[in-house]
């Protein structure tokens, strides 16, 4: 809890179960306003892929979103709901993505965290501005925090990595005795954690 805010959540942790949580959005493929909640997108078997960012009409923010529709489809082929969220309204989503040119191609839902309890249940949340920091989270359809990452205000982030993420978190969900060396991509080998590969995975990787 910040001193000078009244909000009091436990705050999410990587490996552990998230909290239910629900918040107003703006839904560009619909046009209109409505309501996501984390149980129902979890009810239907996805995963949740949650992007923070400080403000609407701001700089860095737009090239951040513009950069994520473009890997939407391919996220939610993956099973994805992917929601951008901060602390403005709704209303502000929907002239905000009426008047940006980058945001055209926008259609995942734009939440509004307008009291901040999201953002600080997801530890980005910073009091002395009402903002939130540039974080991104993904959910397991079980619920399962897998994967956290946070930039101060002035780095934006890149998607593509977002999506090489959740490429190999789906592959880990179905293959729970594997795991993905860096860069891996889909396709790549995996390695398989035993006592044989202790200070063997130059080897193992080079087969």
């Amino acid at each position: 809890m910040c001193d000078d805010c009244d909000i009091v959540l436990d705050q999410a942790a990587v490996g552990q179960t998230v909290e239910n949580f629900k918040m107003k959005v703006f839904d560009p493929e619909e046009g209109g306003f409505g309501e996501i909640e984390l149980a129902d997108i979890m009810a239907a078997g996805k995963w949740t892929v949650l992007v923070f960012y400080p403000a609407d009409f701001t700089f860095v923010c737009p090239t951040e979103l513009a950069d994520l529709a473009a890997k939407h489809e391919e996220l939610k082929k993956l099973g994805c709901e992917v929601l951008s969220v901060s602390t403005d309204t709704e209303f502000a989503h929907l002239a905000w993505k009426q008047s940006e040119k980058l945001l055209e191609k926008v259609r995942f839902k734009m939440a509004a965290d307008t009291n901040g309890a999201v953002s600080s249940y997801f530890g980005v949340y910073d009091c002395e501005t009402g903002l939130a920091l540039r974080g991104t989270f993904i959910i397991s359809p079980d619920g399962l925090l897998v994967s956290s990452e946070v930039n101060f205000y002035n780095v934006g982030r890149n998607a593509d990595e977002l999506l090489r993420k959740v490429e190999a978190c789906v592959y880990l969900k179905d293959h729970p005795a594997e795991a993905c060396p860096a860069k891996w991509q889909p396709g790549d080998k995996t390695l398989t954690p035993s006592e044989k590969l202790v200070g063997k995975v130059y080897e193992e990787l080079h087969k």
